[in-house]
């Protein structure tokens, strides 16, 4: 089961790293939701539905930049799954939080991607 679940998280992230709407369409269950706290820099709370992140995606504004991905935990009873994710971009640090479920059709969907994305600080210059 974990195996099955570590791809799920894997497909999510190279989906986005790639800009690959048909991987991530198969990967993320049609009530998929992304929630940030100070999504680019705004204050409060950022709910964004599957049709908003997948269109991002597609526009550019999310994804194509690879990202080190570090699985911390999965946490799987029965048909929900729970994964926390380390991942770093030439850009970003993000902590996520992932909720999955198992499908009718026997493949695990990622249903909640809740995260923080924190830039990455340049070193000062010392011209």
């Amino acid at each position: 089961m974990t195996n099955k679940i570590e791809q799920a998280i894997t497909d999510f992230v190279r989906g986005g790293d790639n800009r690959d709407v048909a991987l991530l369409e198969k990967v993320l269950h049609k009530d998929f939701r992304v929630t940030n706290n100070g999504f680019m820099g705004k204050p409060g709370i950022t709910i964004i539905d599957k049709e908003k992140y997948l269109q991002n995606i597609r526009d550019g504004v999310f994804g194509g930049l690879p990202r080190k991905m570090a699985i911390e935990q999965i946490d799987a009873s029965g048909t929900i799954a729970f994964v926390k994710l380390r991942l770093e971009s030439s850009e970003n640090h993000f902590v996520s939080y992932n909720s999955l479920a198992l499908d009718t059709d026997n493949e695990w969907r990622l249903i909640n991607n809740l995260a923080v994305v924190e830039p990455k600080v340049n070193p000062i210059s010392h011209t």
